[in-house]
């Protein structure tokens, strides 16, 4: 495409990011590219500079720059490594023709950068490309380990997708967090921005009035403890803004342990030796082609190790702990 144009945002897409919008109608860009022009201001939303990670709403108009060719289609591309086609098939809880669900472990990016090489994204090449290549619908923190799905099809990407943005997905999240929450179960709304700390970017909790706040909410509950010192807590972001439940953790007085971002002197003593103590364990949304699809991820190594530490076991959890009654299942492999 050569010209700039502008698009509207359907009604259906409204919570979409701009990046995912982008790549759902061009899926030969890549993170990259997408990144360089929201950088360089050539795409805008209502005329102004916007981030990739920009959540769009229905009636948005989005400027569309002049954007590279799509490759013929049978241009050659750099094979993926059977080596990488293997550990990429290995990771798969669940696939069938519309889905794909993969077992994300913790330090393995979702998307490339500038400095990032090796990730989800790349991996899925071991299915094939074009329009056999899936479409992630969502996306996980490199720390984060659990759940992360995909689209087979540019419509089940599509349907799941816009299940996650109408929020019909249910993410439930594992954590264990310093000392014990009370209440120990509730919701907690609480607005987040991305603020410069030192050298760091992180996710605070915003100021009254800041035009730049973005509503957030993470519903919580408690699983186990070990006395007042660690909590293992289940978690359910409403919202998905970035690191918001390590964010909103920290907020409420009790980091995620393991977090190297988002902690206290206190946290990060008692997490001596661990990785991030948050997992992805459990995705319940509406399957491409109906019913529900139930996908849940094995304890991480990283959970494992802090279960051991504090004495927990996995049998103590409830599947679905904020349950709610008749509700059929298809269930992931």
């Amino acid at each position: 495409m050569r010209e700039v144009r502008t698009l509207t945002v359907d009604p259906g897409e409204g919570g979409v990011r701009l990046d995912r919008w982008f790549r759902r109608r061009w899926p030969h860009l890549t993170q990259v590219q997408i990144q360089k022009l929201a950088r360089s201001g050539q795409i805008r939303v209502g005329g102004a500079r916007v981030r990739p990670e920009t959540r769009l709403e229905a009636g948005d108009e989005v400027r569309v720059p002049p954007l590279p060719d799509a490759p013929p289609a049978d241009a050659p591309r750099p094979a993926l490594p059977s080596r990488d086609a293997a550990y990429a098939r290995s990771l798969v809880l669940h696939e069938d023709d519309d889905v794909l669900a993969l077992n994300k472990p913790a330090g393995l990016a979702v998307q490339g950068g500038t400095k990032t090489r090796n990730h989800v994204d790349r991996l899925l090449s071991a299915w094939g490309e074009g329009l056999a290549r899936p479409r992630l619908v969502h996306r996980l923190d490199r720390d984060t380990s659990g759940v992360l799905l995909a689209g087979k099809t540019p419509a089940a990407a599509a349907r799941l997708a816009g299940s996650f943005a109408r929020r019909r997905a249910e993410k439930t999240y594992w954590a264990l967090v310093l000392g014990h929450p009370r209440p120990q179960d509730g919701i907690l709304s609480l607005p987040l921005v991305k603020k410069g700390v030192g050298d760091r970017e992180l996710v605070v909790p915003a100021e009254p009035k800041d035009p730049r706040a973005e509503p957030a909410e993470t519903e919580f509950t408690l699983i186990s403890r070990a006395g007042d010192r660690v909590s293992w807590m289940a978690l359910r972001p409403h919202t998905g803004r970035t690191h918001q439940l390590r964010a909103h953790m920290l907020a409420m007085g009790h980091p995620i342990l393991g977090d190297p971002k988002y902690n206290t002197p206190e946290s990060v003593a008692l997490s001596a030796g661990l990785g991030l103590q948050l997992h992805a364990r459990r995705l319940s949304l509406p399957h491409p082609s109906g019913g529900l699809l139930v996908v849940e991820a094995p304890v991480s190594p990283e959970m494992k190790a802090g279960f051991a530490r504090f004495g927990f076991d996995a049998s103590e959890a409830d599947p679905e702990p904020f349950r709610r009654p008749g509700r059929g299942a298809r269930r992931g492999n």
